[in-house]
This record gives C-alpha cells, structure tokens and sequence, in this order.
C-alpha cells in the first residue's frame, strides 16, 4: 500500500512538471532590449581594444546559431594580450545554445588540462566564479576562463545554468543568455596569465548587463 502511494506521488510530479513545461512552452517569451555586443565598450578598466572586430566565417556562424556576439583583443598597460568573445543566445528553445569549450576547442585542436575554478571581482565589488583551463595547440599556450553570464545570474557551472535556463523558462518567460570567455598567452608563467585574464574578465561583467539582460 505504502509502494503504491510512493509510486503514485512520484507519478503525479513527473506529470506535473510534464504539463507546466508544456505550458511555459506555448507561452510567448519575453525578449528584452538590449544594446548590440558590437557596441562593448573599447577600455575595460585598464585594458584597451587593439585593432577591429574579428568575425567569424559564414560556416560557424551557422554552427554557433548565435543572435551576437563579439570577438576582438584587449591589451594592457603592460602590452599583454587577451582574446575576449562573448556569444550570447536571445532563445534557448529552439535548439540553439551555448557551445561549451569544453566541447568545441579539441574539435579544433586544443588540449585542455588543469581544470580548476577562479574567483573574479568585479569593478563594482561583485564576487562571481569562472570556469580555468590551461589550452594547448602545437606551439600556443594559454590560460582560459569562461562563465555563463545573463537573467541577473553569473555561473561558472554549465549544469546548474541549463536547470536555471528551465526554471527561468517557466517562471520568467525567458531563456537568453551568453557565454563568456576570455583567453591570453600563458608561456610558462600560467599565474601571472591567469591574473591578467582575471582582470580582464571583472572589468567585463559589470559591463554585460546593456548587453546581456539582467
């Protein structure tokens, strides 16, 4: 009697869920305005855009299903470099969805090793954790962070960003958001990489909100 009043309790959730995701499903999905990522400001705190935006080719666009993005370097006062790209996703229901590095980067090559968390202060004194990876391809060696930015949410956790993307789908009406990452040349020094690459990614994410809706 008791199994069968489990059964039926875990029967009854599962249908539950089942029918309000199909309701949030039919409902019309807010889209918020938002400036253009082309727009990003040129100075992130100390660091200064070199050169133009660098785009992608028409395949991995087709690829990425991106609604925008950016892509170009920053360099500090010191002349270090940084590769900064941030994809963002105006819908997550129609299939399109963030690409994690994790998965795209050994298709083109790179190998990815010490996997480990960061934790970058903003300029505003907000405390967020970024995902840390040392990348290498042939004679290229760099240190990586990526997060998953958007919806008033930081997460480095790529899992615990989908079961928000869901639950804000349902409660909220949306499911935009980005991945951000950032990427410089670690050499032999992964520390004072991973520092720069801090930096540069704390003066970013007070800026994202014009751009990826809070």
């Amino acid at each position: 009697m008791l199994k069968d009043k489990r059964f039926l309790l875990i029967a009854a959730i599962l249908f539950a869920g089942s029918a309000l995701a199909n309701w949030a499903a039919y409902r019309d999905e807010l889209r918020p305005e938002r400036r253009p990522l082309t727009e990003l400001s040129e100075r992130l705190g100390s660091w200064q855009q070199r050169g133009s935006e660098i785009r992608f080719d028409e395949g991995v666009e087709r690829v990425l299903r991106v609604s925008d993005y950016t892509m170009r370097e920053y360099t500090s006062p010191e002349g270090r470099i940084a590769n900064l790209y941030v994809g963002y996703y105006d819908t997550q229901r129609t299939g399109s969805t963030y690409h994690s590095p994790q998965n795209c980067l050994p298709g083109a090559g790179w190998v990815l090793s010490e996997p480990d968390r960061v934790t970058v202060t903003t300029t505003g004194g907000r405390e967020f954790e970024a995902n840390k990876y040392v990348i290498e391809n042939g004679q290229y060696r760099e240190v990586m962070l990526y997060w998953y930015q958007g919806r008033s949410r930081t997460e480095a956790s790529e899992y615990r960003d989908k079961l928000n993307t869901v639950i804000d789908s349902i409660f909220r009406r949306r499911t935009d958001g980005a991945m951000v990452r950032v990427m410089t040349s670690a050499g032999r020094d992964d520390a004072s990489a991973t520092a720069a690459a801090v930096d540069l990614a704390g003066a970013l994410a007070d800026s994202l909100p014009e751009y990826i809706p809070e």
